[in-house]
């Protein structure tokens, strides 16, 4: 009998749905037959059948409620109004279809049952859906001062900042576990809404648990609720958080369960609770590697941009969080040294510059000592010998330099070291010998001079 109740409680989700449709098609025909009369016993079989559908919905959530363990406090609502949008189905009905029970109620204009219907049937979903999915769910995505000014509780987000060279004396609980469950769990469980009675904005209400009991077991974090429950497929119902809700993620989830094998500590450093590092590197911060220098600077006029790409230059902007750009010949191999002037209105701005296959010469490198903040500039296939490389050594931010099928000669290869932030050079088919990628001696800087060579195969002597 147990499963049978269960299962018929599971067909909740389905069923409530039925009710809802009859009702809105019934009010929507209403609304379009309010003066012709003409479709009124089509009408009222209609909220016939929504009442009908309105008393298995409450059935089958009722049975769902007993089976599942939702507290009373959290359905009373939402199962009185339902009980209470089953009744004014049935009175919608016998009021459109005249019968004799609903004259007492003929002075009453229809509009205003209309209306009060309605806002029944939103007040009983409203309910259902803040049961399903929590509150807060239509405006969880809201920024913090738009909730606020709505009425609504928030919780800021608080980051894991961990270091590479101090992670463990950071504090576990306090730096690590606390933001964990603040940006994914409190939402639910603090004072002014503890579902399910569990509280996991402090240590007192964790340790205490909630209505099933306890949500930590020590040293075991498989049998431990608040870990397990995290570990279930999402499309499990009893998942947590819940499906639509910010869910933690695998390396979250991995330190939650970490942290209660390690005895669930709410003193004591990361080192003193004895975890491996791997646990950690998530959190530390990335270095950077943009092909753009990490500042702010100014937009450039849309008028210069304009004017650039006028000549034939194509300009693109890098990222859509950064106001530098790069620009490319590819469309105009006649670019000549002269025609760099033409890029300086928007110098400051420029980190990317591809003159490859142009007709620049030694000249331009000259005049690219003008471009502060180029990052990446290509020269490949050009009449470039590297004479005049020396010139940019002016360009603290320029880390590729692309010479690749260029005429750069041998005797300027030891000129690259005077380029401060320069990491990478490429040199393929060019009159510099070398094979793969190597340093330049006494230096970071990578030279790739191609002319790769993969190692041979057994399969390679097959004859077929």
């Amino acid at each position: 009998m147990g499963i049978i109740k269960q299962l018929l409680g599971r067909l909740h989700p389905l069923i409530v749905h039925l009710p809802i449709g009859f009702i809105i098609l019934g009010l929507l025909l209403q609304w379009r037959d309010r003066d012709r009369k003409e479709i009124q016993p089509v009408i009222a079989l209609i909220y016939r059948w929504g009442g009908i559908s309105a008393v298995m919905a409450c059935i089958t959530g009722y049975l769902q409620y007993l089976g599942e363990g939702y507290a009373f406090d959290t359905v009373k609502w939402h199962l009185w109004s339902g009980i209470a949008t089953a009744l004014f189905s049935f009175l919608m009905y016998a009021k459109v279809a005249n019968l004799k029970m609903a004259n007492v109620l003929s002075k009453i204009p229809m509009a205003a049952f209309s209306i009060v219907f309605f806002m029944l049937l939103s007040y009983t979903g409203h309910q259902g859906g803040n049961i399903t999915h929590g509150s807060d769910y239509l405006v969880e995505p809201l920024p913090n001062n738009i909730k606020s000014a709505l009425g609504f509780e928030t919780f800021e987000k608080k980051d894991i900042a961990l270091n590479e060279s101090t992670w463990q004396e950071a504090q576990l609980y306090q730096d690590v576990i606390s933001p964990i469950l603040n940006n994914n769990c409190v939402s639910c469980h603090n004072p002014k809404k503890t579902k399910g009675g569990l509280l996991l904005h402090n240590k007192e209400g964790i340790l205490k648990g909630g209505e099933n009991g306890e949500v930590l077991l020590a040293n075991n974090a498989p049998e431990s609720e608040l870990y397990h429950r995290m570990t279930l497929p999402l499309e499990d119902d009893l998942h947590m958080p819940p499906e639509g809700k910010r869910q933690p993620t695998k390396e979250e989830v991995a330190l939650i369960g970490a942290w209660v094998d390690a005895g669930h500590p709410f003193e004591g450093s990361i080192g003193e609770a004895g975890l491996e590092k791997a646990l950690f590197s998530t959190f530390f911060p990335k270095a950077h590697d943009y092909d753009f220098p990490d500042l702010d600077i100014a937009a450039a006029s849309q008028e210069h941009i304009l004017a650039v790409e006028e000549t034939g230059v194509h300009v693109d902007p890098i990222s859509a969080s950064s106001n530098f750009l790069s620009v490319s010949a590819i469309n105009k191999p006649q670019f000549s040294d002269s025609d760099l002037q033409s890029l300086l209105p928007i110098k400051d701005n420029l980190a990317r510059l591809d003159l490859g296959g142009t007709e620049v010469t030694d000249k331009a490198l000259e005049d690219l000592s003008q471009f502060p903040h180029l990052t990446v500039l290509k020269l490949d296939h050009t009449a470039v010998t590297g004479s005049t490389v020396q010139a940019l050594a002016s360009l603290r931010y320029l880390k590729t330099l692309n010479l690749a099928g260029s005429a750069f000669e041998p005797e300027h290869l030891p000129t690259l070291k005077t380029l401060p932030g320069l990491t990478k050079v490429f040199l393929y088919n060019t009159k510099v010998g070398g094979q793969g990628v190597a340093p330049i001696p006494d230096t970071e800087i990578m030279v790739d001079y191609g002319h790769y060579e993969l190692p041979p195969i057994p399969s390679d002597s097959i004859v077929y």
